[in-house]
């Protein structure tokens, strides 16, 4: 009898434990600066010490929404411009998003639908903060590729930078180089309030994605400048 009473804990558990609905991502994000800047003027400015910016972010989610935000330090930091942090809200209900782009400093609002991303699911699989995950590509285009770790145990489809669309939450996510590294570094169990989903469009101005590409290219055309906000804006979208 106390076999079956163990087996019967054990059962209920694994149970609860793999219908997570609720709670809070903590990601760690590492970014290669060297391969973000190839131009030698950016690497001076850079340095050795500064190849790799480790940022720190929040995920909260339940069955009805998620934000993906970041955690701001009060600390002065000279290089926050060298990477962005945007803030992703979604509404599993309606469909919609709302993102809060960080573009060299400025913030823009954009409301926009969930995108539909063709995964390829393998059967390759790593623990991600004590959960086990598999992992799926995503081939953007000819020459984007992204790789995502997802843990079914964790039941909306939430993920940094608002990814979803895989049967579980995105744990780890990759660009192809490397270059920039999503990993979770704790899960909690929680239910989230109210206010640690409001977010601060701070402006008036709401896009849509096809008016801010539009205004980025009307803006910025062929420059330099104007190539870099698309590749460092538009990888994640």
């Amino acid at each position: 009898m106390k076999i079956y009473i163990t087996l019967f804990i054990l059962f209920i558990g694994s149970s609860v434990f793999s219908q997570i609905n609720a709670g809070k991502i903590v990601f760690e994000r590492k970014t290669n600066l060297e391969k973000k800047f190839t131009d030698g003027r950016m690497k001076k400015m850079l340095g050795e010490d500064n190849k790799i910016r480790v940022e720190l972010f929040d995920l909260y989610f339940n069955d009805t929404c998620s934000i993906f935000k970041p955690i701001l330090s009060e600390e002065a930091d000279p290089l926050s411009w060298s990477t962005n942090k945007n803030t992703v809200y979604q509404n599993f209900n309606t469909k919609q998003k709302t993102l809060l782009l960080s573009i060299w400093g400025q913030q823009i609002n954009v409301k926009d639908t969930n995108y539909h991303r063709d995964w390829k699911i393998t059967d390759s699989k790593r623990t991600i903060a004590g959960f086990e995950c598999y992992k799926a590509i995503w081939q953007k285009n000819d020459s984007t590729r992204l790789y995502a770790w997802f843990s079914p145990d964790i039941v909306p489809s939430v993920g940094p930078e608002g990814f979803d669309g895989l049967p579980g939450a995105i744990l780890g996510l990759a660009t192809e180089d490397g270059g920039i590294i999503y990993f979770a570094k704790s899960v909690e169990i929680s239910k989230p309030t109210s206010l640690q989903f409001q977010i601060d469009l701070k402006k008036k101005d709401v896009y849509t994605m096809p008016e801010l590409k539009a205004k980025i290219d009307k803006e910025y055309g062929d420059t330099p400048m104007g190539k870099r906000i698309f590749v460092d804006l538009f990888r994640w979208l």
